[in-house]
C-alpha cells in the first residue's frame, strides 16, 4: 500500500471484487467493457491492478499487466469525474508504472490524452478504429469454422503469442472459457488458421481478438461469430496497421466510431501485425 501525493490518496493493489468499480467507471466513459472480462485481466497478472482511494473511497484506477520479463501493458487509467483536476491520476499512473519495472509499456490512447502519453515517453505505432455494426446472416456456414476446444489449447496459445509482442498463456486459458464468451477456429486440413472469441458488452456484443491467417479465414470467423450475435451489434477494435482487417470491416457494414492510437515506451518483438484483424481489448492489447 503507497501512501502518495496529494495527501489523503491510498494507492493499493485491487482485487477482482476491488475492479467491479473501475468496470462500471469504464461503462460511463463509453468503453463497452465485456461484462466478464475482469477475471481473465487479473489471472494473467493480479499484481497489476491498481486503485486509488480517498478516506475510502475509490477515486482512481490504473491496471499495467506483466507479460514476461520484457513487456507490459496499461490500460484502465480512471479518475472518477468529480475527483479529476486534482493531481490524483498523475499519482496513481506512477504507482502503476512502477510495476513494470524497466519493461517496454505498450496501451491504447484516446486522441485527447496521446500528447500527455508522448510527454511520458511512449510514441505512436499504429491508430485503432473501433467499427460498430449489425452484422448479416450468412446462409452456408464455413464448415472449417469449429469450437476452438478442436484446435487445442497449446495450438491456441502458439497462435495467440505470434500475434502478439508477449506470451499470455493465463490470460488465454480463462478468456477462451469464460461465462458468456463463445470462441472459435477455422481449421484448414488439420491447420490453425485462426480463431476468435465473441463476448457479451454493455452496448454491443465485442469480437476480440480475431486473429487470423489471411482475410477469407477472418471472414469466415466473423461470419460465424455474427452468427451467434443474433442480430445485436458487433463492436471490433480494428488495426489500420492491417488495411485487409479495415477492409473486412467496412465490407461488412460495420461503422467506425471511434479511435486510438497504440504507443509503446521502447521496442517490442515482431509478431503478424497481418494476422490481426481485431485486437483483444484496449485495457490489454
Amino acid at each position: 500500500m503507497t501512501d502518495s501525493a496529494p495527501g489523503r490518496l491510498v494507492i493499493s493493489r485491487a482485487t477482482p471484487d476491488d475492479w467491479r468499480v473501475v468496470t462500471e467507471w469504464a461503462a460511463d466513459e463509453g468503453w463497452n467493457p465485456g461484462l466478464a472480462d475482469a477475471p481473465s485481466f487479473h489471472a494473467q497478472d493480479p499484481e497489476g491492478f491498481f486503485l486509488g482511494r480517498l478516506d475510502g473511497e475509490p477515486v482512481s484506477a490504473i491496471s499495467v499487466v506483466t507479460y514476461g520479463d520484457d513487456y507490459a501493458f496499461l490500460g484502465h487509467y480512471l479518475v472518477r469525474p468529480d475527483q479529476r483536476g486534482r493531481g490524483l491520476g498523475l499519482a496513481t499512473w506512477r504507482a502503476g508504472l512502477a510495476h513494470a519495472e524497466g519493461r517496454t509499456v505498450g496501451l491504447d490512447g484516446v486522441p485527447d490524452q496521446q500528447d500527455n502519453y508522448r510527454r511520458s515517453g511512449f510514441e505512436r505505432r499504429h491508430g485503432t478504429l473501433r467499427y460498430i455494426g449489425p452484422l448479416p446472416a450468412v446462409d452456408v456456414p464455413d464448415r472449417h469454422v469449429r469450437p476452438v476446444e478442436a484446435a487445442g489449447l497449446r495450438a491456441l496459445t502458439a497462435y495467440d503469442s505470434a500475434c502478439l509482442p508477449a506470451d499470455r498463456p493465463r490470460f488465454l486459458a480463462s478468456w477462451l472459457a469464460a461465462p458468456g464468451h463463445r470462441a472459435l477456429a477455422r481449421i484448414v486440413d488439420g491447420c490453425l488458421t485462426g480463431y476468435g472469441v465473441l463476448r457479451q458488452g454493455r452496448d454491443a456484443r465485442r469480437v476480440g481478438p480475431l486473429f487470423a491467417d489471411t482475410r477469407a479465414d477472418a471472414e469466415a470467423l466473423l461470419d460465424a461469430l455474427a452468427a451467434e450475435a443474433d442480430g445485436a451489434p458487433v463492436a471490433m477494435d480494428v488495426p489500420e496497421s492491417n488495411p485487409e482487417a479495415v477492409a473486412l470491416a467496412e465490407a461488412r457494414g460495420m461503422k467506425p466510431t471511434f479511435d486510438t492510437a497504440r504507443m509503446y515506451t521502447g521496442p517490442v518483438r515482431e509478431y503478424a501485425e497481418d494476422r490481426v484483424f481485431g485486437v483483444t481489448s484496449l485495457e490489454l492489447g
